[in-house]
């Protein structure tokens, strides 16, 4: 059974996910100071986890490789750059094992979202009294908070992970 560290590290890539969502979904922003926290937190988590230099040498090279994907993504305008750190991130949370399952569902979910926003602004504006984020969503054209799907492709796919395993037991 692992320690009271184990345990607090297993939470971390969930939090930080779960709350560049929450920040992508009300600002259209992911702060850079999370992606680069992921990043630190996780060279801190792998040796705790257990990571052989080989597997560490593996997940770093899944991170660049989303990041290099991220860039090529922004550049081309489909994806924002905080979208395509967050992309990187979680690849280096996950490794090259679930990447292909990993970027299925990322795909999936960022196409529901986007039949859910495209429906979303399709209802009058006045129905309901909405926050300032809510208006911006609802604004034709406007951008989609990809950052949400991103979080939604990596949670789905951590708890199946051999990292969270490492870190659960």
């Amino acid at each position: 059974m692992g320690g009271v560290l184990e345990h607090l590290l297993l939470f971390v890539f969930p939090f930080a996910m779960a709350f560049a969502a929450a920040t992508d979904l009300l600002t259209m922003k992911i702060p850079n100071a999370l992606t680069l926290g992921l990043a630190a937190a996780f060279l801190v988590a792998a040796p705790v986890a257990g990571l052989a230099w080989p597997e560490l040498l593996s997940h770093l090279g899944a991170g660049a490789l989303l990041l290099i994907l991220g860039i090529i993504l922004f550049s081309l305008g489909w994806v924002g750059g905080g979208d395509a750190k967050l992309l990187a991130a979680a690849a280096l949370w996950l490794g090259f094992d679930p990447l292909l399952p990993f970027l299925s569902l990322v795909t999936i979910f960022g196409g529901a979202l986007a039949i859910v926003l495209l429906a979303y602004r399709n209802v009058p504006a006045t129905a309901l009294p909405l926050p300032y984020w809510a208006v911006r969503l609802h604004a034709k054209g406007g951008a989609m908070p990809y950052g949400v799907a991103i979080a939604a492709g990596a949670l789905t796919i951590y708890p199946s992970t051999a990292w969270y395993g490492a870190l659960a037991g």
